[in-house]
């Protein structure tokens, strides 16, 4: 299954806003904050609960410099994936970004988790905007 959120324009340089994206205890205020539990993070992971989801848990795997964040799935994760933040340069002062989540989901878990994931993922991309809006 793969996911590809809206893409938003964010008003910070590339560099701040992969800086910001490098280091996983940033997340946390990128996350539903009334659906959170349970968080636990250093720079190169981060774990939590989601209200109505599951165990989640991201690991940093590859980074190219002001354009890829690339996370696995990490932990107690019950499926495995991928999430790719992509960040391209609109501006000297924007930044565009969008995530793409790439798991590996039977027919039967696709049509149950597509929306809550689908809705998940395009709230992280907005909240990322809106923190540096």
């Amino acid at each position: 299954m793969n996911i590809e959120t809206e893409h938003q324009l964010i008003n910070a340089d590339n560099a701040t806003v992969f800086n910001f994206l490098d280091d996983l205890n940033n997340y946390k205020v990128l996350f539903p904050q009334d659906k959170l539990e349970n968080w636990d993070a250093t720079a190169e992971y981060c774990t939590c609960k989601i209200t109505g989801l599951s165990d989640i848990g991201l690991k940093k795997d590859t980074s190219t410099a002001n354009s890829l964040v690339a996370l696995n799935s990490y932990g107690k994760s019950p499926i495995k994936f991928t999430l790719n933040i992509h960040l391209s340069e609109e501006s000297d002062s924007t930044t565009k970004a969008y995530l793409v989540f790439e798991g590996d989901i039977n027919p039967f878990m696709k049509m149950m988790l597509e929306k809550p994931l689908t809705k998940l993922f395009n709230s992280i991309a907005y909240r990322l905007k809106t923190h540096f809006n």
